[in-house]
This record gives C-alpha cells, structure tokens and sequence, in this order.
C-alpha cells in the first residue's frame, strides 16, 4: 500500500495562468507560499518560504481561474507529481508539482462572511464536469458536485 497526499496552507503568489486545451479541458497554474518561522541559535526570528507550484483541472480550474488570486490565504488537497525534462541547451531539469483535488479558501470571503468555502472535484466527475456547468458558483453557494 503506498499513499500520496498533500495538505497545504499558504498564500497565492501570483493570479492563476489558465490554459484552454483541445476539447474544452481547462488548466490552471498557480504559486503557493508556505511559511516556516524559527528562531536561530542567535535567537534571530527567522521565516524560511517554500514555493509549491499547483495544477488544477477541469471544473475546479475554473473555479480558480475566477476566485484564486494574489495574495489570497488557501487550503490545497492534493498529491506530488514530479516529472524531468531536458532544457534546450540539453540539460536535466526536475520539477514538482501539486495535482490539486480540492481547495478551500481561508479567511474572509468577497461577500465578507467568514465562512470558508470549499471546491472539490470527485473522481467520478472529471470528465465531464466541464461540459456539465454552464456557470461556475459563486463563493458560499452550494457546488452541484
């Protein structure tokens, strides 16, 4: 048995690039900043950033292409993706990913609510979530999911 599972809570570094593909399938990309605050052995304060780079697709890549912007405080649920490709001068490159199965955005909503809202993506619907909503919900209503 093997388990990859990814929580994370941090801030949005950049607007999601969103990407249309053959088919009608939607992409976003996005940063995630995660904090660590420690004190050295001086007793400085010191906070360490980690950038997480995130993917999101089909409906929930519309959801963020609408909400997720700079700056914004998210959960993100998801698992590792890491990958390797060759740059055009020939040399290996790594990168790591978060396939992104659901967020939730912290903090107080556009409305000003302080409830959180919640988007996921059951597996059952990723293939035809896009083709089946027509409008995409506003923060707090109910997803049709």
């Amino acid at each position: 048995m093997s388990v990859n599972k990814v929580i994370l809570v941090g801030n949005v570094g950049k607007d999601p690039e969103v990407r249309h593909l053959e088919g009608g399938t939607t992409v976003a990309r996005f940063s995630l900043a995660t904090n660590e605050t420690y004190t050295d052995k001086s007793g400085k304060r010191v906070t360490q950033t980690e950038w997480h780079n995130i993917v999101v697709w089909r409906g929930l890549a519309d959801v963020a292409e609408k909400y997720v912007k700079s700056g914004k405080l998210l959960f993100v649920e998801g698992r590792i993706r890491s990958s390797s490709y060759d740059d055009k001068d020939g040399n290996k490159r790594y990168t790591t990913e978060i396939l992104c199965d659901n967020f939730r955005f912290l903090g107080p909503n556009p409305g000003g609510s302080q409830e959180s809202n919640s988007y996921a993506e059951p597996a059952s619907a990723k293939s035809t979530l896009a083709e089946s909503e027509s409008t995409v919900p506003e923060p707090g209503d109910d997803l049709p999911f």
